[in-house]
């Protein structure tokens, strides 16, 4: 499962899970929240819990991991090993296998019929790989994440054609301008400058706008999203960088327009 152990150890081969009270202590590894909820935070490594008519000894710490659900809070756990002496006092139980098929689904014919074969009265009802569990506890998740790319996609579209349009006419009403500054030297970047930096500064504006909306909307847009936080760089690199260049495509026509005015022929329209 990768879920880092703290502090303590593992489970040995000898460590049980005794079924009743009897002088046999069950070993348990705990998360922080067990500790956190039932030791007052301090370190339960050595300490002992009851569960029912078992009594368990606490022999390591691990992080905090979510059991059922991706979107449940995180819960007090307490791990123990699998050591029931009969099989029906198992019942219904969930296992993991790792594997490092590519598919991992080819194994599942395998589990079935060597689990069969080992102990009759098990039986493997389902078998699922972990992205697929993934994908269905994410399907909002997922769904929002279309339609917002795709609103998104639309919309800077739009800006991009409106920005462009801004930007030509622009140009085309300051032919004259553009044309008497290439004419008295006025170098290629001088010529670029003033055709977009106002569009640049609002442009820097609106982004600086919507990123503080976005802050300040963060709890709210929170229950939508799984796993993210306003402290996550690509959050606002990923946005920046693609308006920054949906902006300079914008504006290269534009820009390509003002740095090849005919200086001398809108000179001779004067």
């Amino acid at each position: 499962m990768k879920i880092p152990l703290l502090d303590g150890r593992d489970f040995r081969p000898d460590d049980t899970t005794p079924r009743t009270s009897n002088n046999t202590v069950g070993a348990a590894i705990v998360n922080q929240a067990f500790a956190k909820v039932n030791l007052n935070g301090e370190d339960p490594v050595g300490k002992s819990f009851d569960r029912g008519k078992v009594h368990y000894k606490i022999v390591g710490l691990a992080r905090d991991a979510r059991y059922r659900d991706m979107r449940e809070p995180i819960t007090p756990t307490a791990y123990v090993p699998l050591r029931y002496p009969a099989p029906e006092a198992l019942g219904r139980a969930t296992f993991l296998v790792r594997t490092m098929s590519a598919n991992p689904l080819s194994l599942a014919g395998i589990l079935r019929r060597e689990i069969g074969r080992a102990r009759p009265e098990f039986r493997v009802s389902n078998v699922r790989t972990q992205l697929e569990i993934n994908d269905a506890q994410t399907v909002r998740e997922r769904l929002l994440a279309i339609l917002a790319v795709f609103f998104a996609g639309v919309g800077l579209l739009l800006a991009g054609i409106g920005l462009y349009g801004v930007l030509d006419y622009s140009v085309l009403q300051r032919r004259r301008e553009l044309g008497i500054r290439i004419a008295v030297g006025a170098p290629w970047r001088n010529i670029a400058r003033l055709v977009t930096v106002e569009v640049f500064v609002m442009v820097l504006f609106g982004s600086a706008a919507g990123a503080g909306a976005g802050l300040l909307l963060e709890p709210y847009l929170k229950s939508l999203l799984y796993q993210i936080e306003r402290s996550d760089i690509e959050v606002f690199v990923f946005p920046a960088l693609t308006i920054a260049s949906a902006v300079l495509l914008a504006a290269l026509p534009a820009v390509i327009r003002a740095i090849r005015t005919d200086a001398a022929a809108m000179l001779r329209t004067e």
